[in-house]
């Protein structure tokens, strides 16, 4: 195999990693190639050209990777680490060099994780795909959007779910679990159906499985915050090569998830209840024979509850629901099959947000901040 590469001086330092032929590691066709073909690599110095452009032949039919999906990553720590960092960078660099990209063409957090060796040559891939679509584009100036894409493209897709079926799942709950109460109580229908609206959003972007860029941890960096630095995203993901996670870190995720979704579901619930009590009060005003029937939502107690209902059952659900449930075992099932994919997370994540309905009213009736009303 002849690699051929030419290129003027840059900013941005390109160097192919270090080949250890000792111990080659063979889960990386490059390497198992590698170790049966003489390596040449020559450089050529080319003026015209303002930016490095690589141009590989490979005799073999090597690529930077086969576009599938490879699952999120995470911050673990700064780079690859050994001989899995250098294979990464190895492999990222030749996809490069397969659609004549070059460093400087491409976000410098992405690049910066190509040469520290933290994401393979199928994650580049894929950035370049995304990048085809102007939504996808558009959305990829954004780091928390692109992380997100890069580990899962369908994120958007089950963006779109979670929220367009929301409404509706939600409120079909509430009547399945308040019968014939379900006018009567119809202001705490109100106030559950808008916690959720702004809650589904952050209950999808949270747990979201991840590709990390971001930089590395500060130096005078506590050991809390590097704790969590290291910590996934989601509980559960498949970690990318060179990249591991322990059980105290896959705990970790859960308590800063859990933390982050308390915030949410506390905040959700106050604009909920109190756009309900005004409601609430407007009716008394109009309707004078209704002010003793309904009474007005407490407030601070409400959304405590809710907060902690996020913080514990919708965290933990919603990270099994994508980092076991969709990652572990749709997507190698049928990541070949798009359509079929989106297909079923449609319809797990619609139960899942009808069985999360249900557990909050009987949650919320549980503790006593909601209470049944008797049919006269």
């Amino acid at each position: 195999m002849s690699i051929a590469a030419s290129f003027t001086p840059s900013t941005r330092s390109l160097g192919l990693p270090k080949f250890n032929t000792h111990h080659p590691s063979h889960s990386s066709p490059f390497f198992a190639i590698a170790l049966r073909t003489t390596t040449s690599l020559t450089w050529k110095a080319n003026q015209g050209r303002k930016r490095p452009v690589l141009v590989c032949s490979g005799g073999d039919g090597i690529n930077g990777g086969n576009g599938k999906n490879s699952g999120g990553g995470g911050g673990g720590g700064a780079g690859g680490g050994g001989d899995s960092g250098d294979r990464n960078k190895a492999e990222a660099i030749l996809a490069l060099a397969n659609i004549g990209r070059s460093l400087d063409s491409i976000p410098n957090d992405l690049a910066a994780a190509i040469e520290l060796g933290r994401i393979p040559g199928s994650i580049v891939l894929r950035y370049f795909e995304l990048e085809k679509s102007p939504l996808f584009r558009w959305l990829l100036q954004f780091g928390g959007f692109k992380e997100r894409l890069l580990a899962d493209d369908l994120f958007l897709a089950k963006v779109g779910m979670e929220c367009g079926v929301g409404i509706f799942t939600k409120t079909a709950a509430e009547y399945q679990r308040r019968k014939e109460n379900f006018f009567k109580e119809l202001e705490i229908v109100f106030a559950d159906v808008v916690m959720a609206i702004v809650a589904d959003f952050m209950l999808v972007w949270l747990p979201a499985p991840t590709v990390s860029l971001r930089p590395p941890v500060a130096v005078n960096a506590g050991p809390i915050a590097r704790f969590f630095y290291s910590c996934p995203d989601n509980a559960f993901q498949v970690a990318l090569a060179g990249t591991s996670y322990s059980f105290l870190h896959r705990i970790g995720a859960i308590m800063r998830n859990g933390a982050k979704l308390f915030a949410v579901g506390t905040a959700s619930s106050l604009i909920g209840t109190v756009v309900t009590n005004a409601l609430i009060n407007a009716r008394k005003a109009v309707d004078k024979s209704s002010a003793d029937e309904v009474e007005n939502v407490p407030v601070l107690s409400t959304s405590v509850a809710y907060g902690v209902y996020m913080a514990v059952s919708s965290n933990l659900r919603y990270q099994v629901l994508a980092g076991v449930i969709e990652q572990r075992v749709l997507e190698p099932l049928l990541h070949q099959h798009k359509l079929m994919l989106s297909a079923i997370c449609f319809a797990v994540r619609t139960g899942n947000t009808f069985v999360g309905s249900l557990l909050w009213v009987d949650y919320a009736r549980w503790i006593g901040i909601q209470k049944a009303q008797e049919l006269e």
